[in-house]
């Protein structure tokens, strides 16, 4: 059973969140670089859809269509009203009651009617973007388990969980809110285009001319606003990496004395973001007002010009109504297609990174037919003229060959950057030689399957791994359906049961989020007891020891020697007075074998073994 350290992401900071204002829709968003290539990718992941889609799309444009005749009925009923009041005062009849209660009965069914369409078409987008968020962050996820461990070296933690979080949440509320608002949105401008051409052509020329007039205005203000804006999201950002820097750091701020550096930081992003804040929120603020003013002038003069139509014969006062009430109408589709056109860009840009990520090259792909491993392996290992790098141009081991036969102890030393932990991830298969080859058993790890290679290993890190949940289930994270008996022998081997049970609720205290309710320690304690439960036949400790006290170190040794008998085993280790016992001392130097031997062998060569094994002695006296 592996186990392989993984870095928490760190908290969203700057990019984790999007912040905007009474203008956040009108300001310009990230757009994509390959708009049509991502529109691709995104109708593939609806192809599944088609028919929920048509039938949505029917919907929103029957619940528009039924909007937009209503008010033309509402000016039949006015017009019913004029004229009964008209032929009462002349003496000729009356109002018909009868007549503007059909016409009024009529409306409330096309409103009904248009509702209900409009919360249908709305629980069907709802369900099929929740079901391709689902399907996109499951593709996601089956991904990360996929990429090679070079990935994770280029890419940062924090930029995969916004991937997953905000990207895909982005695609999911323009899929639920988005989709249908440009179907009714320009169903709607369609429409009422035509209802207001078929009432007055003239008056519709005059409402025309209004919206090139507001358009200016509103583009002057977003155009006046939107450095404000920029520097107020890019001061956001700071002022969220600066609080989350602090708090993480909490310890080392009070222990060298940081508390006034950090107010007088947070103070000029404080500073900063007000000024900003108010200049960015006044202008945006005026947009409205203004537009609202170049409304009404436009409703002025649609009521004079109709008037002047109503009193010569040509429209009728329920015309006039009725196409007052598109005009105000007509102004909201408008203001929607462009909010429409600016979140697609935005939302391309996100669905473009969620796509670049799922397009990202994998890990190479498992030998056919791969090798089984019938019962436990033996644990004979082979290094066959290994050359492995990071990159072209960071070659780290270059020509590494060893035999280390089954149950033999085989420590691996060397100074800082000599290969030592590479070796091991070449091992796992964490990583793919150059050259050369590893052989398990006589058989190339390349022909294993990764999951049944690393079923046969046990990995201790120096860097240790915690999750959120009891020290039980930290500890059965070896093997998960071992019994409560196994789950204390192997706590009880890695001399941690006596430090567990001094803990309140013991072996179910929760461990938190951040695993720093107990010690460093305490935590290598755990997940040796992990590796101890997984029974592994080969074993990985890198620096195992590294984070306990000396005392500790020896009993911990002392179970380790037990735990290694008659399993081959590679120690990564420092302090070398901790493998003088091993079978097998392989001395690296700039990836590169340079001695291998026994302890008391490399001493008598008294080469860079010897160097090394003294001068740590010297040290410390």
């Amino acid at each position: 059973m592996s186990e392989n350290k993984s870095a928490r992401p760190p908290g969203m900071g700057h990019g984790g969140r999007r912040h905007g204002g009474p203008m956040g829709q009108m300001m310009p968003g990230e757009k994509a670089k390959d708009f049509k290539g991502t529109a691709k990718k995104m109708l593939a992941y609806l192809g599944g859809y088609k028919t929920v889609i048509a039938l949505v799309i029917l919907l929103a444009v029957a619940s528009t269509v039924f909007a937009i005749v209503s008010p033309r009925i509402l000016g039949g009923a006015t017009d019913e009203l004029f004229y009964g009041l008209m032929r009462k005062v002349s003496g000729a009849g009356g109002i018909d009651f009868n007549r503007i209660a059909r016409i009024l009965l009529q409306l409330a069914g096309l409103y009904l009617c248009s509702v209900l369409f409009s919360f249908f078409q709305g629980y069907l987008v709802t369900g099929v973007s929740t079901k391709i968020t689902q399907k996109l962050r499951g593709d996601i996820d089956r991904k990360i388990h996929r990429l090679p461990f070079n990935y994770f070296d280029k890419n940062t933690h924090g930029d995969v969980m916004s991937r997953i979080t905000n990207d895909v949440d982005t695609v999911s509320q323009t899929m639920s809110q988005s989709l249908t608002q440009i179907i009714t949105s320009i169903t709607m401008l369609i429409g009422i285009l035509v209802m207001m051409l078929t009432i007055s052509p003239v008056l519709t020329l005059v409402s025309l001319l209004i919206i090139p007039l507001s358009t200016v205005f509103v583009v002057l203000i977003v155009k006046k606003s939107q450095k404000y804006f920029v520097k107020q999201h890019e001061t956001l950002g700071l002022l969220n990496g600066h609080i989350e820097e602090m708090f993480s750091s909490h310890a080392v701020v009070k222990a060298f004395n940081g508390e006034k550096n950090s107010l007088a930081v947070f103070g000029s992003h404080n500073e900063t973001m007000y000024e900003t804040g108010w200049k960015s929120n006044f202008l945006s603020g005026l947009m409205f007002p203004i537009t609202n003013i170049i409304g009404n002038i436009g409703y002025v003069a649609i009521c004079i010009i109709g008037g002047a139509f109503a009193a010569g014969g040509t429209i009728t006062v329920g015309g006039i109504q009725a196409f007052i009430q598109y005009v105000r109408q007509f102004n909201q589709p408008v203001t929607q297609v462009a909010n429409i056109a600016n979140i697609l860009q935005q939302t391309a840009a996100a669905a473009e990174r969620v796509f670049a990520f799922l397009g990202e090259a994998e890990e190479t792909p498992e030998h056919e037919p791969p090798v089984t491993v019938e019962g436990k392996i033996e644990g004979r290992v082979a290094f066959e003229h290994v050359a492995f790098g990071y990159g072209p141009d960071k070659r780290i081991i270059h020509d590494f060959s060893a035999v280390v036969e089954p149950g033999r102890k085989v420590a691996i030393i060397g100074p800082t950057g000599a290969g030592k932990t590479t070796v091991v991830k070449l091992l796992m298969r964490f990583y793919a030689v150059d050259s050369g080859r590893i052989l398990l058993d006589g058989q190339d790890i390349r022909h294993y399957t990764r999951d049944g290679l690393r079923a046969g290993f046990g990995m201790v890190l120096q860097d240790t791994w915690l999750f959120n949940g009891t020290i039980a289930e930290n500890i059965r994270y070896g093997k998960p359906d071992a019994t409560e008996e196994q789950m204390l022998a192997a706590a009880q081997a890695a001399q941690a049961d006596h430090f567990v049970r001094t803990l309140p609720d013991g072996y179910h205290m929760v461990v938190n989020e951040e695993a720093d309710n107990i010690s460093q320690g305490q935590k290598q304690l755990l997940t040796i007891a992990r590796s101890i439960l997984a029974d592994p036949q080969v074993l990985i400790l890198d620096e195992a020891t590294s984070s306990v006290d000396t005392r500790t170190e020896m009993l911990i040794q002392k179970a380790m020697d037990n735990l290694m008998r008659d399993r081959t085993s590679f120690i990564i280790a420092h302090r070398l007075s901790t493998i003088k016992n091993a079978d097998l001392i392989l001395v690296m130097r700039d990836g590169d074998i340079v001695e291998q031997g026994k302890h008391e062998e490399l001493l008598a060569l008294n080469g860079f073994y010897a160097e090394l094994y003294n001068s740590q002695f010297e040290d410390a006296a």
